[in-house]
């Protein structure tokens, strides 16, 4: 699986739409019993499938609510987090979304990650095709990684996480497995 999710804007906090308000938020490890059903529920992803079982899979919401507004698996691999996937729930995407900086708040966890580990920020991730690998380019400031193992391999360097951090202020337990 490659990672498909478009980064609509780049906020300190969730922005609601609808009102402009913006929302405070937190993070932490997913439990089973939560992704259990999401993916008959609109999700995109089976995020209870067990070959995802090894990945740190972490949820973000709104400080004070239950709600996931996304959800993001990571790796912790040699030297580097390796973004497995990331995905807004199902209200956050399309014409009629709730909030705005999703996406980026799920990179953002996977940076946090990586310099809990000591790899100062610098992650990795599969890009589905060439428009989002151009997406990530201009968003994060990703490169592309020349790769055998997928054509559209990216990375965040440490200068541009730290540039992504700047801009987040969400807090949470990584509580990595």
């Amino acid at each position: 699986m490659s990672i498909d999710l478009l980064i609509d804007k780049l906020t300190p906090c969730l922005e609601e739409i609808a009102t402009g308000l913006v929302y405070q938020t937190t993070f932490s490890i997913a439990e089973v019993e939560e992704l259990d059903g999401l993916h008959t529920k609109g999700w995109n992803f089976d995020w209870a499938d067990s070959d995802l079982s090894r990945y740190n899979i972490y949820k973000l919401r709104l400080n004070d609510d239950d709600v996931i507004q996304g959800l993001i698996a990571a790796e912790v691999v040699r030297g580097a987090v390796y973004i497995r996937l990331a995905e807004s729930a199902p209200h956050n995407t399309g014409e009629y979304k709730k909030f705005l900086g999703v996406g980026g708040h799920l990179f953002a966890i996977a940076i946090k990650l990586s310099n809990a580990m000591g790899f100062n920020g610098y992650v990795f991730f599969d890009a589905k095709n060439m428009k989002l690998v151009d997406h990530y380019a201009k968003n994060f400031g990703a490169s592309r990684v020349m790769a055998r193992i997928h054509v559209y391999r990216m990375e965040i360097n440490e200068a541009n996480a730290q540039k992504l951090l700047d801009n987040y202020t969400l807090e949470g337990d990584l509580n990595v497995r």
